[in-house]
């Protein structure tokens, strides 16, 4: 199996693996314009050569747009290998891989988020542990952080505590997100503009810096919605979603 490191050199020309093809499409060119942005912290971002999602991402946990505390640890932004790529290996070796450059850059381990239970755009909690991972810290709203030391004795990263205790005071829904998630360039302005045709309460905050996203009220940065100051989903979502969540919750 062949791997291509992205890099600042070849990022225009390589496809990135979890949004279309075509730079000019507002999902890729917000996505790469992140990439590049985060290459001078450290950050790896590692795909096969088969077109596909098919990639790992991942950065020195001080630098990660999370709320962490994780000092010398390698954090994972992304490990994901879906559709016909899955089954043959792809997640070991890309996982493989991060272990070995974290090993030779000196890192204490690795950490990621995950859940007791799957849910989307988080890792499998049953790879996770079946790779050795094991959960060093959970939120009020389940999201989990999850590490692999490579040392014994080493000390476990924790989410901040602001982070720990998902809430805001803002009524209405509250949505924040990065552009880390390419999906966020297309649907975030269109769930937007759902909101202002249903005259649905509706703020949208983009994380644009990483201290801003390491003093975030939620674990989870790339997509993290709350209503009416509680945490409600990290799941992306387009106008019927939106519009269906909305429904539901107005009968709670």
């Amino acid at each position: 199996m062949e791997y291509i490191k992205v890099t600042k050199d070849n990022l225009e020309s390589e496809h990135i693996c979890c949004a279309i093809s075509n730079n000019n499409d507002v999902q890729v060119s917000s996505k790469k314009a992140w990439l590049r942005d985060r290459f001078d912290d450290g950050l790896v971002f590692l795909k096969s050569i088969e077109r596909g999602k098919c990639f790992i991402e991942y950065i020195p946990a001080e630098n990660a747009w999370n709320p962490i505390q994780a000092d010398g640890y390698m954090y994972i932004d992304c490990l994901w290998v879906s559709g016909s790529l899955k089954g043959h290996g792809y997640s070991n070796d890309l996982l493989g891989e991060c272990i070995r450059d974290s090993r030779e850059k000196g890192k204490k381990g690795l950490c990621i988020l995950s859940s007791a239970k799957k849910k989307p755009f988080l890792a499998d909690p049953k790879y996770l542990k079946y790779k050795g991972f094991s959960v060093c810290d959970e939120a009020d709203n389940g999201i989990q952080l999850w590490y692999l030391p490579f040392t014994d004795g080493a000390e476990p990263p924790r989410f901040t505590d602001r982070a720990r205790h998902p809430h805001i005071e803002e009524r209405g829904y509250v949505l924040y997100y990065t552009n880390q998630c390419p999906f966020n360039g297309k649907y975030v302005p269109i769930v937007e503009q759902t909101a202002k045709e249903n005259g649905i309460p509706f703020l949208a905050i983009r994380i644009a810096s990483r201290e801003q996203a390491q003093d975030a009220p939620t674990p989870v940065t790339t997509y993290a919605l709350f209503f009416n100051g509680e945490y409600v989903t990290n799941e992306q979502m387009n106008d019927a979603k939106f519009l269906k969540l909305a429904s539901e919750m107005s009968k709670t």
